[in-house]
């Protein structure tokens, strides 16, 4: 079984950034086998349909609004999982995921198993701001409901050995979560995931 970890989101809007800073840090801590992709799709919409049309299992981390208290966790799975993606729209991406979706059905490449780890986000006002601490706290749920989920579907999972204060980067570039905090001027030790 092929499965996709994806993170999905804005990182420059806030709590938008959730599912990307969500998968990054599932990146961080675990390794997986050759079967397993973990893709941080951002707002790339359309563009993911490759990837999730190579998947037999597909979980995705995004920030959804659920009209709920701020960082409420919702996992919702398989056929909830596309009403939930368009249920009230936050940004073009979640458009652009409801038609990957689609798409992948179209071309009868449509995942057998989805779950959909959605956080209600707090704050989508603040561009360039980093993710609020209510909603940054919430990663560490997310990734245990993640883990559990990969697990109950068969997924092979390692916690990654440490070496030092190096961490394995999922983005490639002045973006990821740790150099992005940098460049803010940090944020509280105690809000980071």
């Amino acid at each position: 079984m092929r499965t996709l970890i994806l993170g999905i989101g804005n990182i420059l809007w806030a709590d938008e950034g959730f599912g990307v800073r969500a998968v990054e840090e599932f990146h961080a801590r675990y390794e997986t086998g050759p079967d397993v992709t973990v893709l941080d799709g951002g707002t790339q919409g359309l563009y993911l349909v490759q990837f999730v049309e190579a998947c037999d299992q597909l979980l995705v981390f995004d920030a959804i609004d659920y009209g709920l208290e701020p960082a409420t966790l919702r996992i919702v799975r398989d056929a909830e999982v596309p009403r939930f993606m368009g249920a009230k729209k936050m940004s073009l991406h979640q458009t652009g995921f409801q038609e990957v979706l689609s798409a992948a059905d179209l071309l009868g490449r449509y995942p057998s198993r989805l779950a959909l780890i959605g956080c209600q986000p707090q704050d989508l006002e603040d561009w360039g701001g980093p993710l609020t601490a209510p909603v940054a706290a919430a990663i560490e749920p997310a990734l245990a409901a993640a883990v559990e989920t990969l697990v109950e579907w068969g997924v092979a999972l390692h916690p990654r050995a440490r070496s030092g204060e190096t961490r394995p980067r999922l983005l490639a570039h002045d973006l990821d979560h740790d150099a992005y905090e940098r460049r803010l001027g940090g944020a509280d030790e105690e809000t980071r995931p």
